[in-house]
């Protein structure tokens, strides 16, 4: 199985999308697989584990956004880096990250 460099793009490039191919061996390995885009410009998350949500928790304690670049940087699997590094950009995917952050709906009874 090929693992995905996070290969920094050029200014301004947009990197190539990925293959059918390899989204399903992302979705085999990772569970779901998100694809996000903003401006033109696009990038693939995997979902977060507990300890990706434990670590995103813990840095945005002090600052929020440090949660988003949190979950962004640790769950990235492929994209454009200007994602990452462009505030406007950022701050567009970070609109969206709470649906990467699905969770099971829970009931309780008091007994």
């Amino acid at each position: 199985m090929s693992e995905t460099t996070n290969t920094p793009q050029a200014a301004g490039t947009v990197a190539a999308a990925p293959s059918k191919e390899q989204i399903a061996e992302w979705k085999k390995k990772h569970g779901k697989v998100y694809h996000i885009e903003v401006d033109g410009r696009s990038c693939y998350l995997r979902q977060p584990t507990r300890k990706d949500l434990a670590a995103a928790t813990a840095s945005g304690k002090k600052d929020p956004l440090k949660f988003n670049d949190s979950i962004l940087v640790n769950c990235w699997l492929a994209g454009d880096e200007e994602i990452r590094t462009n505030d406007e950009l950022f701050l567009g995917a970070s609109q969206v990250l709470d649906e990467v952050l699905e969770f099971k709906t829970a009931t309780i009874k008091k007994l």
